[in-house]
Protein backbone atom coordinates (compact mmCIF):
# COMPACT_ATOMS: atom_id res chain seq x y z
CA UNK A 1 0.00 0.00 0.00
CA UNK A 2 1.44 3.44 -0.92
CA UNK A 3 2.63 5.21 2.20
CA UNK A 4 1.18 8.57 1.15
CA UNK A 5 -2.34 7.25 1.78
CA UNK A 6 -1.40 6.71 5.43
CA UNK A 7 1.06 9.47 6.24
CA UNK A 8 -0.19 12.51 4.32
CA UNK A 9 -0.34 15.57 6.55
CA UNK A 10 -2.70 18.35 5.52
CA UNK A 11 -0.67 20.79 7.59
CA UNK A 12 2.02 20.65 4.91
CA UNK A 13 -0.33 20.74 1.91
CA UNK A 14 0.06 23.50 -0.69
CA UNK A 15 -3.01 25.43 -1.82
CA UNK A 16 -3.42 25.67 -5.61
CA UNK A 17 -6.25 28.06 -6.65
CA UNK A 18 -6.23 26.55 -10.16
CA UNK A 19 -6.80 23.05 -8.77
CA UNK A 20 -7.98 23.27 -5.13
CA UNK A 21 -7.90 20.03 -3.14
CA UNK A 22 -11.44 19.46 -1.77
CA UNK A 23 -10.13 17.62 1.31
CA UNK A 24 -7.57 20.33 2.05
CA UNK A 25 -10.37 22.90 1.93
CA UNK A 26 -12.32 20.89 4.51
CA UNK A 27 -9.20 20.57 6.64
CA UNK A 28 -8.88 24.36 6.71
CA UNK A 29 -12.59 24.84 7.44
CA UNK A 30 -13.39 25.30 11.13
CA UNK A 31 -17.20 25.43 11.01
CA UNK A 32 -17.46 22.06 12.78
CA UNK A 33 -15.30 21.75 15.95
CA UNK A 34 -13.88 18.29 15.26
CA UNK A 35 -10.55 17.27 16.78
CA UNK A 36 -7.70 18.04 14.36
CA UNK A 37 -6.24 14.53 14.52
CA UNK A 38 -9.62 12.89 13.93
CA UNK A 39 -10.35 15.28 11.06
CA UNK A 40 -7.09 14.45 9.30
CA UNK A 41 -7.64 10.73 9.81
CA UNK A 42 -11.12 10.98 8.28
CA UNK A 43 -9.97 13.09 5.33
CA UNK A 44 -7.06 10.75 4.60
CA UNK A 45 -9.57 7.91 4.54
CA UNK A 46 -11.67 9.82 2.01
CA UNK A 47 -8.61 10.04 -0.26
CA UNK A 48 -7.63 6.39 0.12
CA UNK A 49 -8.05 3.97 -2.77
CA UNK A 50 -10.27 1.72 -0.63
CA UNK A 51 -12.80 4.56 -0.23
CA UNK A 52 -12.47 5.89 -3.79
CA UNK A 53 -12.42 2.58 -5.66
CA UNK A 54 -12.97 -0.54 -3.56
CA UNK A 55 -16.08 0.61 -1.69
CA UNK A 56 -18.03 2.04 -4.68
CA UNK A 57 -17.22 -1.02 -6.81
CA UNK A 58 -18.29 -3.53 -4.14
CA UNK A 59 -21.32 -1.83 -2.57
CA UNK A 60 -23.58 -4.21 -4.50
CA UNK A 61 -21.76 -7.16 -2.93
CA UNK A 62 -22.13 -5.68 0.58
CA UNK A 63 -25.83 -5.08 -0.10
CA UNK A 64 -26.30 -8.73 -1.11
CA UNK A 65 -24.42 -9.93 1.98
CA UNK A 66 -26.59 -7.83 4.27
CA UNK A 67 -29.80 -8.87 2.51
CA UNK A 68 -28.73 -12.53 2.82
CA UNK A 69 -27.89 -12.11 6.51
CA UNK A 70 -31.28 -10.51 7.19
CA UNK A 71 -33.14 -13.22 5.25
CA UNK A 72 -31.31 -16.17 6.80
CA UNK A 73 -32.23 -14.93 10.26
CA UNK A 74 -35.92 -15.59 9.53
CA UNK A 75 -35.64 -19.41 9.59
CA UNK A 76 -32.60 -19.65 11.86
CA UNK A 77 -33.55 -17.07 14.47
CA UNK A 78 -30.73 -16.52 16.96
CA UNK A 79 -28.99 -19.86 16.38
CA UNK A 80 -25.97 -18.23 14.72
CA UNK A 81 -25.67 -15.37 17.20
CA UNK A 82 -22.43 -15.11 19.15
CA UNK A 83 -21.14 -11.88 20.68
CA UNK A 84 -17.81 -13.60 21.30
CA UNK A 85 -17.22 -14.51 17.65
CA UNK A 86 -18.49 -11.15 16.45
CA UNK A 87 -15.84 -9.36 18.50
CA UNK A 88 -13.14 -11.85 17.51
CA UNK A 89 -13.80 -11.39 13.79
CA UNK A 90 -13.93 -7.60 14.18
CA UNK A 91 -10.65 -7.66 16.09
CA UNK A 92 -8.85 -9.78 13.50
CA UNK A 93 -10.35 -7.82 10.62
CA UNK A 94 -9.23 -4.48 12.05
CA UNK A 95 -5.80 -5.84 12.93
CA UNK A 96 -5.17 -7.30 9.47
CA UNK A 97 -6.97 -4.93 7.08
CA UNK A 98 -7.78 -1.58 8.75
CA UNK A 99 -5.45 1.39 8.40
CA UNK A 100 -4.04 3.10 11.50
CA UNK A 101 -6.38 6.04 10.78
CA UNK A 102 -9.41 3.75 10.71
CA UNK A 103 -8.43 2.05 13.96
CA UNK A 104 -7.77 5.41 15.60
CA UNK A 105 -11.25 6.69 14.69
CA UNK A 106 -12.94 3.51 15.93
CA UNK A 107 -11.19 3.51 19.31
CA UNK A 108 -11.76 7.26 19.66
CA UNK A 109 -15.48 6.69 19.22
CA UNK A 110 -15.83 4.49 22.31
CA UNK A 111 -13.77 6.86 24.45
CA UNK A 112 -15.77 9.85 23.24
CA UNK A 113 -19.11 8.09 23.83
CA UNK A 114 -18.15 7.31 27.42
CA UNK A 115 -17.09 10.90 28.05
CA UNK A 116 -20.29 12.41 26.62
CA UNK A 117 -22.50 10.19 28.80
CA UNK A 118 -20.36 10.99 31.85
CA UNK A 119 -20.64 14.70 31.06
CA UNK A 120 -24.45 14.48 31.08
CA UNK A 121 -24.41 12.42 34.29
CA UNK A 122 -22.09 14.91 36.01
CA UNK A 123 -24.46 17.78 35.25
CA UNK A 124 -27.70 16.17 36.44
CA UNK A 125 -27.18 15.77 40.21
CA UNK A 126 -29.16 13.35 42.31
CA UNK A 127 -29.91 10.80 39.59
CA UNK A 128 -28.22 7.39 39.77
CA UNK A 129 -27.16 6.08 36.36
CA UNK A 130 -24.95 3.00 35.96
CA UNK A 131 -23.03 2.30 32.75
CA UNK A 132 -19.79 0.47 32.02
CA UNK A 133 -17.02 2.91 30.98
CA UNK A 134 -15.50 2.00 27.63
CA UNK A 135 -11.97 3.36 27.27
CA UNK A 136 -10.18 0.96 24.89
CA UNK A 137 -6.53 1.79 24.30
CA UNK A 138 -5.68 -1.10 21.98
CA UNK A 139 -7.39 -3.39 19.48
CA UNK A 140 -7.19 -6.22 22.01
CA UNK A 141 -9.42 -4.21 24.35
CA UNK A 142 -12.25 -4.48 21.80
CA UNK A 143 -12.50 -8.22 22.48
CA UNK A 144 -14.23 -7.50 25.79
CA UNK A 145 -17.72 -7.15 24.26
CA UNK A 146 -17.04 -3.45 23.58
CA UNK A 147 -19.25 -3.03 20.49
CA UNK A 148 -22.35 -4.56 22.09
CA UNK A 149 -21.69 -2.86 25.44
CA UNK A 150 -21.54 0.49 23.63
CA UNK A 151 -25.19 0.02 22.59
CA UNK A 152 -26.21 -1.35 25.99
CA UNK A 153 -24.69 1.70 27.67
CA UNK A 154 -26.73 4.23 25.73
CA UNK A 155 -30.04 2.40 26.23
CA UNK A 156 -29.38 1.77 29.92
CA UNK A 157 -28.32 5.38 30.34
CA UNK A 158 -31.50 6.74 28.76
CA UNK A 159 -33.70 4.30 30.67
CA UNK A 160 -32.18 4.89 34.12
CA UNK A 161 -31.80 8.65 33.67
CA UNK A 162 -35.39 9.20 32.64
CA UNK A 163 -36.79 6.73 35.17
CA UNK A 164 -35.04 8.74 37.88
CA UNK A 165 -36.27 12.06 36.50
CA UNK A 166 -39.85 10.78 36.21
CA UNK A 167 -39.80 9.42 39.77
CA UNK A 168 -38.81 12.85 41.10
CA UNK A 169 -40.98 14.85 38.71
CA UNK A 170 -37.89 16.60 37.35
CA UNK A 171 -36.65 17.83 33.99
CA UNK A 172 -33.13 18.36 32.73
CA UNK A 173 -32.40 22.05 33.28
CA UNK A 174 -29.70 24.55 32.44
CA UNK A 175 -26.59 24.38 34.62
CA UNK A 176 -24.96 27.68 35.51
CA UNK A 177 -21.53 26.23 36.40
CA UNK A 178 -21.16 23.40 33.89
CA UNK A 179 -18.88 20.51 34.92
CA UNK A 180 -16.54 19.58 32.04
CA UNK A 181 -14.35 17.17 34.04
CA UNK A 182 -15.45 14.21 31.92
CA UNK A 183 -14.24 15.78 28.65
CA UNK A 184 -10.63 15.12 27.63
CA UNK A 185 -8.89 18.19 26.25
CA UNK A 186 -6.15 16.60 24.21
CA UNK A 187 -5.38 13.44 22.25
CA UNK A 188 -6.28 9.98 23.48
CA UNK A 189 -3.26 7.76 24.07
CA UNK A 190 -3.56 4.52 22.08
CA UNK A 191 -1.14 1.68 21.58
CA UNK A 192 0.44 1.66 18.11
CA UNK A 193 -1.67 0.06 15.38
CA UNK A 194 -0.51 -2.37 12.66
CA UNK A 195 0.88 -0.59 9.59
CA UNK A 196 1.61 -3.35 7.09
CA UNK A 197 0.85 -3.56 3.39
CA UNK A 198 -2.53 -5.21 4.05
CA UNK A 199 -3.65 -2.41 6.41
CA UNK A 200 -5.32 -0.47 3.61
CA UNK A 201 -8.99 -0.11 4.60
CA UNK A 202 -10.43 3.27 5.52
CA UNK A 203 -12.98 3.44 8.33
CA UNK A 204 -16.08 3.67 6.10
CA UNK A 205 -15.13 0.61 4.03
CA UNK A 206 -14.44 -1.36 7.22
CA UNK A 207 -17.80 -0.36 8.71
CA UNK A 208 -19.72 -1.23 5.55
CA UNK A 209 -18.14 -4.68 5.34
CA UNK A 210 -18.81 -5.43 9.00
CA UNK A 211 -22.49 -4.46 8.90
CA UNK A 212 -23.61 -7.82 7.39
CA UNK A 213 -21.57 -9.62 10.05
CA UNK A 214 -23.35 -7.61 12.73
CA UNK A 215 -26.70 -8.75 11.36
CA UNK A 216 -25.59 -12.39 11.19
CA UNK A 217 -23.81 -12.83 14.53
CA UNK A 218 -25.95 -10.65 16.80
CA UNK A 219 -29.26 -11.73 18.28
CA UNK A 220 -32.32 -9.99 16.87
CA UNK A 221 -32.59 -7.74 19.96
CA UNK A 222 -28.88 -6.87 19.81
CA UNK A 223 -29.04 -5.97 16.13
CA UNK A 224 -32.23 -3.90 16.51
CA UNK A 225 -30.58 -2.02 19.38
CA UNK A 226 -27.41 -1.49 17.35
CA UNK A 227 -29.28 -0.23 14.30
CA UNK A 228 -31.78 1.99 16.11
CA UNK A 229 -29.24 3.41 18.56
CA UNK A 230 -27.76 5.47 15.72
CA UNK A 231 -30.80 7.75 15.77
CA UNK A 232 -30.27 8.46 19.48
CA UNK A 233 -27.65 11.04 18.49
CA UNK A 234 -30.51 13.53 18.50
CA UNK A 235 -31.69 12.43 21.96
CA UNK A 236 -28.25 12.78 23.54
CA UNK A 237 -27.74 16.16 21.86
CA UNK A 238 -31.05 17.40 23.30
CA UNK A 239 -29.92 16.42 26.82
CA UNK A 240 -26.71 18.40 26.30
CA UNK A 241 -28.67 21.36 24.90
CA UNK A 242 -30.82 21.50 28.04
CA UNK A 243 -27.73 21.43 30.27
CA UNK A 244 -25.99 24.16 28.30
CA UNK A 245 -29.11 26.23 27.71
CA UNK A 246 -28.12 26.42 24.03
CA UNK A 247 -29.31 24.57 20.95
CA UNK A 248 -26.34 25.58 18.77
CA UNK A 249 -24.84 22.10 18.53
CA UNK A 250 -28.17 20.55 17.51
CA UNK A 251 -27.39 21.89 14.03
CA UNK A 252 -24.49 19.41 13.92
CA UNK A 253 -26.70 16.33 14.42
CA UNK A 254 -27.35 14.17 11.35
CA UNK A 255 -29.17 11.14 12.85
CA UNK A 256 -32.69 12.07 13.91
CA UNK A 257 -36.16 10.75 14.83
CA UNK A 258 -35.41 7.70 17.03
CA UNK A 259 -39.08 6.69 17.21
CA UNK A 260 -39.18 6.22 13.44
CA UNK A 261 -36.68 3.42 12.71
CA UNK A 262 -34.83 3.50 9.41
CA UNK A 263 -34.02 0.45 7.22
CA UNK A 264 -31.08 -1.67 8.39
CA UNK A 265 -29.79 -1.68 4.79
CA UNK A 266 -28.55 1.88 5.34
CA UNK A 267 -26.89 1.16 8.67
CA UNK A 268 -23.34 1.50 7.32
CA UNK A 269 -23.80 5.09 6.17
CA UNK A 270 -25.67 6.00 9.34
CA UNK A 271 -22.81 4.54 11.40
CA UNK A 272 -20.44 6.95 9.68
CA UNK A 273 -22.79 9.84 10.47
CA UNK A 274 -23.03 8.58 14.08
CA UNK A 275 -19.26 8.79 14.43
CA UNK A 276 -19.26 12.26 12.90
CA UNK A 277 -22.06 13.42 15.24
CA UNK A 278 -20.16 12.14 18.28
CA UNK A 279 -16.90 13.81 17.19
CA UNK A 280 -18.69 17.12 16.55
CA UNK A 281 -20.46 17.09 19.92
CA UNK A 282 -17.31 16.11 21.81
CA UNK A 283 -15.35 18.78 19.97
CA UNK A 284 -17.93 21.41 20.88
CA UNK A 285 -17.85 20.41 24.57
CA UNK A 286 -14.04 20.56 24.49
CA UNK A 287 -14.27 24.07 22.97
CA UNK A 288 -16.61 25.17 25.79
CA UNK A 289 -14.28 23.62 28.37
CA UNK A 290 -11.39 25.66 27.01
CA UNK A 291 -13.53 28.81 27.11
CA UNK A 292 -14.45 28.12 30.73
CA UNK A 293 -10.80 27.51 31.67
CA UNK A 294 -9.81 30.84 30.13
CA UNK A 295 -12.58 32.73 31.91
Amino acid sequence: MPEQWIDKSYENAVYDPADPDPWYALYLDQSVPIDEGAKQALLRGNESWSRRLLLPMTRWFIFLLLAFALLIRVPLGNRLSSRKWLHKTIYWGLKIFASPDANTLILRHFNIGTEILNFIKDNIPGIEVNTIPLKPKSLEDLLDNVFVQHDLNIYNFISELNAGLRAEGREITKVEAVNFDAITDGPFEFESFPKKWLNFSDVETAIEYYTPLYSLLLSRHDFVRASNSLQLDETVAIYVAKILGSDYHLNLVNNHHPMIPLPALKAGTRLMMHGYDAEALHGYLRFLKRQQNHG
